[in-house]
């Protein structure tokens, strides 16, 4: 492997970590914005948080793999 591509594979991912976390930050943001109206829809809110981490969870014991 030549060194151009080491380094466009360390550019790639830290491009990759950077743009997700950007999305991330915004999305956390807009909701922390438009918070929820009944009691109904923030327990629905809640409900996704937890499904949201689980799934990150998962996706990160699935990288270990």
């Amino acid at each position: 492997m030549d060194l151009n591509r080491i380094i466009q594979m360390v550019v790639n991912q830290l491009l990759r970590r950077a743009v997700n976390g950007g999305v991330d930050a915004a999305m956390s943001q807009f909701s922390r914005r438009t918070g929820p109206a009944t009691d109904a829809d923030a327990a629905q809110a809640r409900a996704a948080q937890q499904a949201a981490k689980r799934a990150r969870q998962a996706a990160k014991l699935a990288r270990k793999l």
